[in-house]
């Protein structure tokens, strides 16, 4: 999964929050669904770790963290990038766009992107 896949998905969380919140205000005490949407992102992108059976605990450690880092990395990468965006708009004060307006500009920012 390329980065702009996975801004995609991190998009498509956070406007999945944003409904869940707005459920939970309009029906307080009611169980709201989890989809499982972060699970998901989380077993398509972090790759399988296949560790020799002789490794040691810090052999191990380093492995994993050769093999999860860049994902990790990219996934918390597109979650700041929609962070900041989403601070500066509220930052400026600015009340003619929505939280919803901004992720659907950033979703159409990355839907352009050839992912090359």
């Amino acid at each position: 999964m390329d980065q702009r896949e996975i801004m995609q998905r991190v998009v498509g969380i956070l406007t999945e929050s944003l409904e869940m919140r707005r459920q939970v205000r309009e029906n307080p005490g009611k169980q709201i669904a989890l989809t499982g949407a972060i699970s998901a992102l989380l077993a398509e992108t972090l790759p399988h770790i296949h560790l020799p059976a002789n490794a040691g605990g810090q052999a191990a450690a380093a492995i994993v963290t050769e093999e999860l880092g860049p994902t990790i990395v990219s996934i918390a990468n597109c979650f700041s990038f929609a962070f900041v965006q989403l601070a500066e708009v509220h930052d400026e004060g600015r009340t003619d766009i929505s939280t919803t307006d901004v992720l659907r500009s950033i979703s159409l920012r990355f839907a352009g992107e050839t992912g090359e």
